[in-house]
C-alpha cells in the first residue's frame, strides 16, 4: 500500500478535487469528528462526545473517505474498526489536531485578554447555584468571552471532553491535572424537624439502623462512614427506600420529612437557618467518595489561558476567605 502523505493526501491535496476540503480549515472538523468516533469507538458515542447528531459525524467521516479515496473505517453494528489506510490516517490525524491546538494555545497565551470559548465544568447542584451566576458574570465583564457550562456529576475526561476547567468535589483530584483546592464542603446528617418528632432524634451513630435513611444513587456504595470527635469510626449500612440521582431531589425529601439525608453543607445551612431542618449527630463527621474538598482542575497546556485565569480569579474572590453559605 502506498504510504500516506500529508503532501500528497493531506487535505491540501484532496481539496485540489474535493471542494469540502478547499477553505482554509474546513476540514477539521470532519478530522476531529474522525478521531472521536475512533476514541469513543462508535459515531453514535462519538457525536455525543462532539455535541452533534451521528448522522453529521457519519457524513463527515464519509465526505473524508471521499476526498482521500480510500476506506478509513469498517463499520459493524457493534464496533468501528480501521482499515490499514484508516490506520495511517489516524495516527497523522492526532499529529495534526495535537499541533492546532497547540497553536491556539500559543496565540491565546500571547495576550492578556480573556478570548475564545471558555468552557467550564461542574456538579448539577453547585454548579447551577453558584458557577451559572458566575460564569454569566466573568463573560459579561469580557466581550471576547463564550461561555459554556457542562453541568454533570460524572467524573470527566478534561482532554477528551475540551473541558478548560472543571470544579470537582473528590477525595482524589486527578493526578495528570494543575488542581487548586478552593473550599471545604463538609456534608451534614439532617433531617426535618416533623420526621424527629416522629421517629425520635439518634443521639448515637449506633441508632442510625432504627431510621429511615435517603442515598444519592451516583455513589458507589450504600455505606454512611462516620468519624466521632474522638476519632471513632462508625460504618452504617443504609437500607433506603428511597434514593435519587439528584441532590436536590433527596433534599426535597428530607424536607418533606421522608427520612435523614447527608446533605453538602452549601446546600443544608439554607434550611438549618431557616429550622426547617435539623442537623443529626453534629459531633460526627461523613466521609464519602466525594471527600470534603471542592478543587480546580485544569489541564497544564491551560495554566497561561487568560480565560482559565479570569474564571479562576472570579472563583477565588467567590470562595475565599469564607464561602457564601458561611458568612
Amino acid at each position: 500500500m502506498k504510504a500516506f502523505n500529508p503532501a500528497t493526501n493531506g487535505p491540501r491535496a484532496a481539496g485540489r478535487s474535493n471542494p469540502q476540503l478547499r477553505a482554509g480549515s474546513a476540514w477539521l472538523p470532519a478530522w476531529q469528528a474522525f478521531v472521536k468516533a475512533v476514541e469513543t469507538g462508535s459515531m453514535a458515542a462519538g457525536a455525543r462526545a462532539m455535541g452533534c447528531t451521528r448522522a453529521q459525524v457519519s457524513k463527515q467521516i464519509a465526505d473524508l473517505e471521499a476526498a482521500f479515496g480510500a476506506r478509513l473505517l469498517e463499520r459493524s453494528t457493534r464496533r468501528l474498526r480501521l482499515t490499514p489506510a484508516g490506520e495511517i490516517f489516524h495516527l497523522h490525524a492526532l499529529a495534526a489536531l495535537d499541533a492546532v491546538s497547540a497553536a491556539q494555545v500559543a496565540v491565546l497565551n500571547q495576550g492578556e485578554t480573556p478570548l475564545g470559548v471558555l468552557r467550564v465544568s461542574a456538579t448539577m447542584t453547585f454548579g447551577r447555584q453558584y458557577v451559572a451566576p458566575l460564569l454569566a458574570k466573568v463573560v459579561a465583564e469580557h466581550p471576547g468571552l463564550t461561555g459554556e457550562l457542562i453541568l454533570t456529576d460524572r467524573v470527566i475526561d478534561l482532554e477528551a471532553e475540551d473541558i478548560d476547567l472543571a470544579l470537582r468535589m473528590t477525595r482524589m483530584p486527578p493526578q495528570d491535572a494543575v488542581v487548586r483546592r478552593l473550599a471545604t464542603l463538609d456534608r451534614l446528617i439532617c433531617a426535618s424537624p416533623a420526621y424527629l418528632a416522629a421517629h425520635g432524634t439518634p443521639q448515637t451513630a449506633a441508632e442510625l439502623a432504627h431510621h429511615q435513611t435517603l442515598s444519592y444513587l451516583m455513589t458507589e456504595e450504600h455505606r454512611w462512614h462516620l468519624v466521632g470527635s474522638g476519632g471513632e469510626e462508625h460504618v452504617h449500612t443504609a437500607t433506603s427506600r428511597l434514593r435519587f440521582n439528584s441532590v436536590d431531589c433527596m433534599v426535597d425529601a428530607a424536607l418533606a420529612g421522608l427520612g435523614l439525608a447527608i446533605i453538602p453543607i452549601y446546600l443544608a445551612i439554607p434550611h438549618l437557618r431557616d429550622g426547617r431542618l435539623v442537623q443529626v449527630l453534629p459531633d460526627f463527621k461523613t466521609h464519602t467518595q466525594f471527600g470534603s474538598h471542592l478543587y480546580a482542575c485544569y489541564t497544564p497546556s491551560r495554566v497561561r489561558i487568560a480565560k482559565v485565569r479570569v474564571m479562576l480569579q472570579a472563583l477565588t474572590e467567590l470562595l475565599e476567605p469564607v464561602p457564601p453559605w458561611a458568612r
